[in-house]
């Protein structure tokens, strides 16, 4: 697949703190193609929270273009950013952000229904992609009953319902265990290759950058190195 669905030109962030200026991201050129499971790492500090918000249509960059699918979302109003972000982009967080009072099929119809997807079909939607990543059988249990493994899979099923364009996922397996994240890496491998979905994931560990297509390194606002390399097996 060589379409391109993410590019990144000359971007830079710059935040105003007081009297003092703040950059904690410069000059990044970045492309990424349809069905790339990216890893992006580096020290605290080094500007990846802040890349995954521009990315994310959270912030916008200070100078620079960023293209999702072609459009230009550095320009766009707070309206139409919200739609690129509800249309095209979705996330998986550290901290899982399951709605509490909700099961897991309502959690991932939630975002459907946000999205504006499969009207009239949520419910069993919410079933085919809980089955997807592991949790048949499960999708009446709420989240206090589910363990954290299961919960970051559901968050990963609520990421993927909405049919999104890129998935941003920042640190999915910072809260798991040694067993659990090897089970959620090996899904995010496993929906990339079978569904094709484009991923970018924040990660401080090498073992699980190490099961994705491209590495990049952040260090002081800037990509320092990239690393194509085949997907380690788990």
């Amino acid at each position: 697949m060589n379409e391109i669905v993410l590019k990144i030109e000359n971007v830079s962030k710059t935040f105003n703190l007081g009297k003092n200026k703040i950059q904690p991201l410069t000059n990044i050129d970045l492309e990424v193609k349809k069905g790339e499971f990216v890893a992006i790492m580096g020290p605290s500090g080094s500007g990846k929270t802040t890349l995954l918000n521009l990315i994310g249509c959270i912030d916008k960059p200070t100078d620079g273009k960023i293209f999702i699918e072609g459009i230009d979302i550095s320009v766009l109003s707070e309206s139409k950013l919200c739609r690129v972000r509800r249309d095209k982009i979705s996330f998986v967080f550290q901290s899982f952000n399951l709605l509490p009072y909700l099961n897991a099929r309502e959690n991932v119809e939630v975002a459907m229904e946000l999205a504006d997807k499969y009207s009239g079909q949520r419910k069993q939607k919410a079933k085919e992609f809980l089955a997807l990543v592991g949790l048949s059988g499960r999708e009446d249990h709420r989240s206090l009953r589910l363990s954290q493994g299961e919960q970051q899979r559901v968050a990963i099923a609520r990421a993927l319902s909405t049919d999104p364009v890129i998935m941003l996922a920042d640190e999915p397996t910072g809260n798991l265990d040694g067993a659990n994240k090897q089970e959620i890496i090996k899904l995010l491998s496993e929906l990339n290759k079978k569904s094709g979905a484009t991923i970018l994931m924040v990660t401080h560990d090498e073992q699980v950058a190490a099961c994705t297509q491209r590495i990049l390194t952040l260090n002081q606002g800037k990509i320092t190195q990239q690393q194509k390399h085949k997907p380690s097996t788990q």
